[in-house]
């Protein structure tokens, strides 16, 4: 590929982002599509008013302008910690591969350029293999700046790593400390309770937690069957228990003979009454039956206190390990109810099939990544096509083959992993939906890593790529060959993939289309179109570290990707912010559970680019640039381990201190007994009906309503009309943390 060809898959993404932003610049400003573009606001403001002018059909750049002067705080009230932690990532990147792009362009492309004495062409139609490192002779001596670059590169990624991972675990205590009393707090999940024929599982966890944990229980909500199959089961046994009551009251109709003789009908009343009074009698007591059945081996346990709650969840309760299973509880509306009820004993064996599976679709997508790959190479593909040769000698096609089809095409295909991914998170078993989107985010990462990497750099068929891993021993050194010839369809990656997917995500094709389809076709009204989008972290989050890695990876290589990947970056800065203020609604927040994730990724990325640069250093023959790469290498894992030590635990669990503090705090401002008024009504099952909740009874009153099998029926008309006057209703908690902003200058 020649600089030609790079330059046209660039001008054809430009010119696909200038129509796509002024597009937006343009729809956003219509009535039509506040749904779309406003989402956020929509919910929280619940306005629809938008004023008409001509301005509105006048591209504009002040949405850029509004983007680029929200404060972090703003972020941080708006989007929560996660979205200030994305918004990070973006910000290390930009920092980083700044300072990657002055030292490599000035130092690495020139000796680059110059490696070998050859005639160069005029640059337009220069091969980019002449600006890799692939151009520098073997024995150069000028390798020393590559390796200097290397060193320049790693401290400054290890120093804003280091900076930034403290700042977020800063903000993460602060989420903790600063924002309302949280019933995740005092709510332990238990799973696996064991089963007894003697009592219920409610009957079960109140004996265990009251006799194990006395003076630190308070009470517990059992978990029910929901779902859309439970439903159907329960309606089938309701329409049952009509049919077979129907039955009933027809066999005790009076006759037709006593009804026009004008005989008495004393003897109908008398049954129906007895009927009445038997039903009466056992409706309780079915009530409970159905109840009972309706239960699973899972229960949210509520404490007194945080710590008593922190300890119940940490400590191994049995010595069965599989019995008695306790997890901090997710925050409510955080909870995955689907998942709820899944027996722990299955987990393990939902894992391993995931994971093949997993490996099963990495498997498959080979073959199109195959496909890109003979397209990057035409030699090749002529060889195989003789056909061809006519077409690809047509100057225009050929660049647009090599320079922008291939990439596009990876591009495509991928739009099928991230719900594939999802999936496979949600089998695994999840409990809560914020742990789903990160185990999805960790599956498409490495996902996105593996094809877009590794299998490219590998190029040719497949039975080529799995012979190359049969020789493990010779992997690096065939890295250390491979990646520097395919540096230049990464560029053309990053210019696809990268560009034209934010272009693509600020204009929110696919629910611009839903809009259109709901209002114009199916003519529903304001109030019925759904505008719900939650932060799409599972995809966004991979495709910034997969960059991330590229650029770490290629950065002394192919120092021509760094400009490209630079403007990716502030691009990405100002979307993304622009999507946090406006579109995306925070419905639950993992507090900062993504960073490290971002940090691991990249060392990881750096360990992998020093490993790369070692292997190019012994194929050059330059055993001081070899020499000095290898404490390089052993300083960054040092300083991974540090950090693994010193912030990692603190996103793992919650301190006793902390909690204990906390604790205090609201024992002295005597906000314990609202908070314990709060925790039943805020882990309410929503997939329950008010039957289904009003029938929950009591663990302590069951066992002697069982025994008498008896109970006023007008006593459970009153309860029920009781429930429905005071239902609980979710609570509604804001993650944000900007209602104390001061908080924001402490340094915990």
């Amino acid at each position: 590929m020649d600089i030609n060809a790079l330059l046209t898959s660039a001008g054809i993404n430009i010119a696909l982002c200038v129509v796509l932003f002024s597009f937006y610049s343009v729809l956003r400003k219509q009535p039509s599509n506040v749904n779309v573009y406003f989402g956020r606001r929509l919910a929280s403001q619940h306005s629809r008013r938008v004023d008409v002018c001509l301005e509105r059909f006048v591209p504009s750049p002040s949405w850029i302008l509004k983007s680029w002067e929200t404060t972090e705080e703003e972020i941080l009230a708006i989007g929560g910690l996660d979205a200030v932690v994305f918004v990070r990532m973006l910000v290390f990147s930009i920092r980083v591969f700044s300072i990657a792009a002055v030292i490599c362009l000035a130092l690495v492309l020139p000796i680059n350029y110059h490696g070998r004495d050859r005639t160069h062409k005029y640059i337009p139609f220069e091969s980019l293999e002449v600006f890799t490192i692939e151009n520098v002779k073997e024995g150069s001596t000028w390798l020393w700046a590559h390796c200097l670059a290397l060193y320049v590169i790693t401290f400054s990624a290890c120093t804003l790593l280091y900076i930034e991972y403290k700042s977020i675990t800063n903000l993460r205590l602060l989420h903790i400390v600063g924002s309302p009393p949280n019933p995740s707090h005092f709510t332990i999940l238990v799973r696996s309770v064991p089963w007894s024929s003697e009592e219920s599982y409610c009957e079960t966890v109140k004996k265990f937690f009251s006799h194990y944990h006395a003076s630190a229980y308070l009470s517990h909500q059992m978990i029910y069957k929901s779902g859309k199959v439970q439903k159907l089961k329960d309606d089938a046994e309701h329409v049952c228990k009509v049919l077979k009551n129907a039955s009933l009251e027809k066999t005790c109709k009076p006759s037709f003979r006593h009804c026009c003789s004008g005989a008495s009908t004393n003897s109908f009343k008398k049954i129906s009454n007895e009927m009445d009074s038997v039903n009466g009698g056992t409706d309780n007591t079915d009530m409970n039956l159905e109840t009972t059945k309706k239960e699973c081996a899972a229960a949210f346990v509520f404490f007194k206190s945080r710590y008593a709650a922190l300890m119940a969840a940490k400590v191994l309760q049995t010595p069965n390990p599989m019995l008695w299973v306790t997890d901090v509880a997710p925050e409510p509306h955080d909870i995955y109810w689907s998942n709820i009820c899944v027996p722990y004993r299955q987990l393990w064996i939902r894992k391993i099939a995931t994971l093949v599976a997993s490996i099963a679709f990495m498997l498959v997508f080979l073959i199109p990544v195959t496909f890109v790959q003979g397209l990057t190479q035409l030699d090749k593909l002529q060889k195989m096509f003789p056909f061809l040769r006519g077409i690809f000698k047509e100057k225009i096609v050929n660049q647009v083959v090599t320079g922008y089809l291939p990439s596009v095409i990876l591009v495509l295909f991928f739009c099928a992993v991230p719900p594939m991914m999802m999936l496979f998170s949600s089998v695994e078993g999840s409990i809560s939906r914020s742990e789903r989107k990160k185990s999805a985010c960790c599956k498409v990462l490495y996902f996105t890593i593996w094809n877009v990497f590794f299998v490219n750099v590998f190029t040719g068929s497949v039975i080529t790529q799995l012979s190359v891993f049969t020789s493990v021993t010779d992997l690096p050194a065939q890295l250390a060959k491979a990646v520097p010839s395919q540096a230049t369809f990464f560029t053309t990656y990053v210019l696809s993939s990268g560009w034209a997917s934010l272009a693509c995500e600020v204009i929110q094709i696919f629910p611009l289309l839903c809009n259109i389809f709901q209002r114009f076709i199916l003519r529903l009204k304001e109030d019925a179109l759904d505008s719900s989008l939650s932060f799409p972290y599972h995809t966004e989050v991979p495709r910034v570290l997969l960059f991330g890695f590229l650029g770490f990876t290629c950065s002394i290589l192919a120092p021509l990707m760094l400009p490209f990947l630079l403007f990716y970056f502030f691009l990405a800065y100002l979307v993304y912010r622009n999507q946090i203020i406006n579109v995306y609604i925070t419905k639950y927040d993992s507090g900062g559970q993504f960073w490290p994730i971002a940090h691991n990724t990249t060392v990881f990325s750096l360990i992998f680019s020093q490993l790369i640069a070692l292997g190019v250093f012994g194929l050059k023959r330059s055993s001081v640039a070899s020499g000095f790469t290898i404490p390089l290498l052993i300083g960054t894992l040092l300083f991974h381990q540090y950090c693994r030590q010193r912030f990692l635990p603190i996103f793992k669990s919650n301190s006793a201190q902390i909690v204990i503090d906390m604790d205090m705090r609201d024992e002295h401002s005597g906000r314990m007994e609202e908070i314990y008024e709060h925790l039943p009504v805020a882990y309410n099952q929503p997939s329950l009906t008010e039957e289904d909740a009003s029938s929950q009874p009591q663990c302590d009153k069951r066992h002697e309503d069982m025994d008498r099998g008896q109970s006023s029926s007008e006593d459970m008309e009153k309860g029920k009309e009781l429930f429905k006057k005071h239902r609980p209703r979710p609570v509604q908690r804001s993650v944000s943390l900007n209602s104390d902003k001061s908080v924001l200058d402490l340094n915990l």
